[in-house]
């Protein structure tokens, strides 16, 4: 038989006014000796970047997530540390400023006009102005290392910081100083210098003896108030509480959830550290309270 006879008859060999018949098309059929497609290398590449991506999401998704009081728990440690940094450096800026800040309160004081100018003009500055702006002003104000007799000495954020929040705490402590002297009567000066005691020894043998207890309870509400500003310190990269927080939150997937929990820690940190100094700070004020 002709092959050409199994198609059925050619064009030109049909009958004339027959239909001419549509082409139909059959079912792809798969041989079997027929070779295995092979994988395009950009295929590959692009199944590995899925396999990348999707794995670890994979992975987060197949463990269960802690709730956010196990969030907590596991990093308070941490937490903790960074708490006791923002204690470390209130602690560091309170002394150093109540040290600057009773020179700055006794130069209010001197008798020379311009020494009491120059001084209240330094006080007014530094109570009036935020204490962010104080703490940028240091930051990008004093080198990140000094050099003394040729040795370099670095100078890190945090003591930097450390040296921006005692400025504040200069000048509080300074009018805290003013304020306690002039509180105490004439009578005391007028005494002593009947008993031919100099200015300098009425003032430290009598008169800040008795200003003791008139500055303690202001002194420890300032303190109070720059122990908890120091969390402004995480705006200008120091690593203490609030920065440590934002990093845990962070390293637990940003889960909103968290927020409450993780800083809510922050919160009661502060609160329990802070509360117990105001309580005794009103102690004080009842104990010494001068009529």
């Amino acid at each position: 038989m002709n092959p050409s006879d199994r198609n059925g008859p050619r064009a030109d060999e049909r009958p004339e006014g027959r239909p001419t018949d549509l082409p139909v098309l059959l079912p792809f059929a798969i041989s079997k000796n027929r070779p295995p497609a092979r994988l395009r290398p950009v295929h590959g590449w692009l199944l590995c970047g899925l396999a990348v991506v999707a794995l670890p999401a994979w992975a987060q998704g197949g463990g269960a997530a802690l709730s956010p009081l196990e969030v907590v728990i596991k990093w308070a440690p941490l937490l903790l540390t960074g708490f006791a940094f923002n204690v470390a450096i209130s602690l560091m800026a309170m002394a150093i400023g109540t040290f600057a800040g009773i020179g700055l309160g006794l130069a209010m004081l001197a008798e020379g006009r311009v020494l009491r100018r120059i001084a209240w003009s330094i006080t007014q500055v530094f109570r009036n102005v935020p204490w962010l702006v104080l703490l940028f002003f240091v930051m990008f104000l004093v080198p990140f290392q000094v050099t003394v007799f040729g040795i370099r000495v670095p100078l890190p954020d945090w003591v930097k910081a450390t040296f921006g929040f005692s400025l504040p705490v200069m000048a509080n402590v300074a009018e805290i100083v003013r304020g306690a002297v002039r509180s105490v009567p004439n009578t005391q000066w007028e005494a002593a210098e009947s008993l031919a005691f100099t200015r300098r020894q009425t003032m430290w043998r009598i008169i800040l003896p008795q200003c003791a207890k008139r500055m303690l309870p202001p002194w420890m509400n300032v303190y109070a108030l720059i122990a908890m500003a120091t969390v402004q310190a995480s705006i200008v990269g120091v690593t203490e509480m609030l920065t440590l927080t934002a990093q845990v939150h962070a390293a637990e997937g940003g889960r909103p959830e968290l927020f409450a929990p993780l800083y809510g820690f922050a919160l009661l940190c502060f609160f329990l550290y802070c509360y117990p100094i105001d309580r005794l700070t009103a102690g004080l004020e009842r104990r010494f309270e001068t009529r």
